[in-house]
């Protein structure tokens, strides 16, 4: 059994989100409240009934249920709670820097702006930035089983957010829509100065891992984790210093590993692969940042140096001015020594 002092000790440690889907982060509680505040008709009606559903055989059954949810969402008030009850989780996991995937195409069917999801979103971020100095970056993700004409249009909509937009990324289902898929999209923002993620290797072969850089430029992986099935290509992440955002409670809840005993985050950590600890969509998996980590300890013997080298990973891999990035730094090893 884990130290309850380790607990702790992980529990205060700054640290950064890189891979967090905002409508992942939706509570079961708030769901019900604006699913009745909307007149959204839902097939559960109380909190019990939502977390029972929570028993995920794949991605498309968790996806299933997680656009289900997003569905209640339909005012830019809803939008601020949302965005606001997950920076509030920020503040108390130290959690200090976060880069949020949003994604727009979600609500469009139910005739949801992207200015209503914006100016909601603005709000609680300024709120949270002027109230408890939170740092934010968003990234605006696309959904992959959706065309490529539809993402362009999505791109072309978002043009009056692009200062509060740092970069695309691209999620939903693999399994049928490769990476190459969306090689205009990508080129597309990168003219327009965006950075790039796509999430590849998840439920996708490790080629889609490669597609992802080859063809699409990203900078950072999200997932990733099936790397490890081609050694070259662990050994390219290495060698380029390529990010893999890793959320190890979600890729338990979605079977690509049976137990956490067999997830091959630290492995991959030991090989100096950049992996960073991430939530996904930590309403729905079991956890926040910080139970993530919390799990890692408790099934993979995570030790506090393996833990500090994550969490500088974390800062690395951001978007983030090198400035900031060494200050953020500077702030864990801080941390570090005076725990020591």
């Amino acid at each position: 059994m884990v130290n309850q002092e380790f607990h702790q000790w992980l529990s205060a440690m700054p640290k950064a989100e890189l891979h967090m889907h905002i409508d992942g982060s939706l509570q079961a509680r708030r769901m019900l409240s604006l699913a009745d505040e909307n007149s959204v008709s839902l097939p559960y009606s109380s909190v019990e009934e939502i977390e029972a559903a929570y028993q995920f055989t794949d991605l498309q059954s968790f996806l299933d249920l997680y656009y289900l949810g997003a569905s209640v969402l339909r005012k830019e008030q809803d939008f601020y709670l949302l965005m606001l009850d997950y920076l509030t989780k920020c503040r108390e996991q130290h959690i200090v820097h976060t880069e949020i995937m949003i994604e727009p195409q979600t609500y469009a069917p139910h005739g949801v702006s992207m200015e209503t999801v914006m100016t909601g979103f603005r709000q609680a971020i300024k709120e949270a930035s002027e109230g408890w100095g939170q740092s934010v970056l968003l990234i605006l993700s696309f959904l992959r089983h959706l065309s490529e004409r539809e993402a362009l249009d999505t791109l072309r909509e978002a043009a009056p957010w692009r200062n509060d937009l740092m970069a695309i990324g691209l999620a939903s289902s693999e399994q049928g829509n490769p990476p190459g898929k969306f090689k205009h999209l990508f080129a597309t923002a990168r003219s327009l100065g965006y950075r790039t993620v796509a999430h590849a290797g998840e439920e996708g072969p490790p080629a889609f891992i490669r597609d992802a850089l080859n063809l699409l430029k990203v900078e950072r992986i999200d997932h990733g984790i099936r790397c490890s099935q081609e050694p070259a290509l662990v050994e390219r992440l290495v060698r380029q210093r390529v990010p893999l955002t890793v959320c190890p409670l979600s890729n338990v809840r979605l079977r690509v590993f049976d137990r956490m005993q067999d997830h091959n985050i630290l492995k991959l950590l030991e090989q100096d692969v950049m992996v960073t600890v991430n939530s996904d969509d930590p309403a729905y998996f079991g956890g926040y940042l910080n139970e993530n980590f919390h799990a890692l300890a408790d099934s993979l013997s995570l030790t506090r140096p393996q833990a500090l080298q994550l969490a500088e990973n974390s800062f690395n891999a951001s978007f983030l001015p090198d400035d900031e990035k060494k200050l953020f730094v500077a702030s864990l090893h801080e941390y570090a020594a005076g725990s020591d």
